[in-house]
């Protein structure tokens, strides 16, 4: 798989919550070897959650989740496959309506 530009967006990856950033002054991670896999919105200039593959991590933490609030997290491909296919069956949208008591949106 290789990094496509056309997917670069703002983004960010800091190293502790203590270094998060706010979302008008994002920037491109400054790890070069992530790969944009897909941004979510990314219809406004605030910076938006944001999917990586990072092809030189060990294999349990080759999928970054960067949110718009500076934050990330690190999980295995067959980590985000069952979020996927649990999210792809609503069981997300019944976890909000009975721990929320909110329909999602």
């Amino acid at each position: 798989m290789s990094c496509d530009s056309r997917f670069d967006a703002p983004s960010t990856l800091p190293a502790s919550p203590a270094s998060a950033v706010p979302a008008s002054s994002f920037v491109r991670p400054a790890h070069p070897e992530l790969c944009s896999i897909k941004v979510f919105c990314g219809d406004c200039s605030c910076g938006c959650p944001e999917l990586f593959l990072d092809p030189k991590a060990d294999q349990a933490r080759r999928i970054v989740l960067a949110d718009d609030f500076g934050q990330h997290v690190q999980m295995s491909v067959e980590q985000l496959g069952v979020l996927v296919r649990e999210a792809k069956a609503g069981e997300l949208d019944h976890l909000l309506v009975r721990r929320c008591g909110t329909e999602p949106g």
